[in-house]
């Protein structure tokens, strides 16, 4: 991520399922950009969209040499698609935003004026969120049980849209984890932060592709790659499990030795049976997943492919 050129913003912005919003954002960007900088970037990258989002990011590089598009071989989602952008962002700071307008490219004049303070990292806070009451639900269930588990404080309000430094995203594109989460990675790296309130808009097209299945195995991954605190909770367990095991076994050796029981009850000898194999299946499922995990890491395999670049070097 050598910064060959002068460019003072890098906006990236992943592509999935907004192919008739990009123009209008690229139209906003530039009205934004143009009188608050001297030179920037827009990096679109399309994660295998299923509309005809390359064909239209193209127009936009073949219009404006500012516009670099990268088309990924396959859907790597949306935070490898950030991690692309990235690789190739030339600016001294970096936005990341959503390609469906819900993040308002206005806003980004904003968050520059509040990096002259100092702040390397200024992330928009989303308080009145234009999402569904189920993504809302969703979001904040998972903040919390993130949070928990990783001994993190996450908001939910708070998501990609920000404006980044270029040591931030150096020190987050050194960062060789298989999962990637963005808003924790950017967390995880530290420097000076602050955040502002920003506006939220509903989704100018189609609808967020982030059903309950995606975000159940973003949310059991991410949980996995940042934190080893589910398996510390399951030696926790076991520990409570064997300390009642232990008193029930106690209890029921000395109604046997007092005679108030003559034949042991087949009922207590099921539920045992079946409450110590399941809690032995669930903390072997846990290790599992983080040796799966270990697994995909050595593979080494590449975060993103890229098929296709447009007014990118090499």
């Amino acid at each position: 991520m050598e910064n060959k050129n002068s460019t003072d913003i890098s906006v990236v912005i992943p592509v999935y399922g907004c192919s008739t919003s990009l123009t209008e954002l690229y139209l906003r960007l530039v009205k934004t950009l143009e009188p608050l900088v001297n030179s920037f970037e827009i990096i679109m990258v399309n994660d295998a969209s299923p509309d005809d989002a390359w064909a239209t990011i193209v127009k936009l590089s073949e219009r404006d040499k500012r516009v670099k598009g990268f088309d990924l071989s396959r859907n790597f989602g949306q935070h490898y698609a950030i991690s692309a952008g990235l690789t190739f962002a030339k600016g001294e700071w970096i936005v990341v935003m959503d390609c469906d307008l819900q993040d308002q490219p206005e806003e980004i004049v904003t968050l520059y004026e509040k990096t002259k303070e100092g702040f390397d990292i200024v992330v928009g806070q989303r308080v009145e969120r234009k999402d569904s009451f189920f993504k809302r639900s969703a979001s904040k269930l998972f903040y919390k049980t993130f949070s928990y588990l990783t001994e993190t404080k996450l908001d939910h309000t708070i998501a990609n849209f920000g404006i980044y430094s270029r040591p931030v995203i150096i020190s987050i594109l050194r960062m060789h984890d298989y999962t990637r989460y963005f808003p924790t990675m950017v967390q995880w790296v530290g420097f000076k932060r602050c955040k502002i309130i920003v506006t939220h808009k509903g989704r100018a097209e189609g609808k967020s592709s982030y059903n309950l299945k995606k975000m159940f195995d973003l949310a059991l991954n991410t949980i996995i790659a940042f934190s080893n605190k589910p398996l510390r909770l399951t030696v926790k367990l076991g520990i409570f499990t064997s300390v009642i095991s232990l008193i029930v076994g106690i209890i029921y050796l000395y109604r046997f030795l007092a005679g108030d029981i003559i034949v042991l009850g087949y009922a207590s000898l099921i539920i045992s049976i079946w409450l110590i194999g399941g809690l032995t299946i669930m903390v072997l499922g846990i290790i599992g997943l983080y040796i799966g995990k270990i697994f995909d890491k050595v593979k080494e395999r590449p975060d993103f492919i890229i098929k296709d670049r447009i007014n990118a070097d090499e």
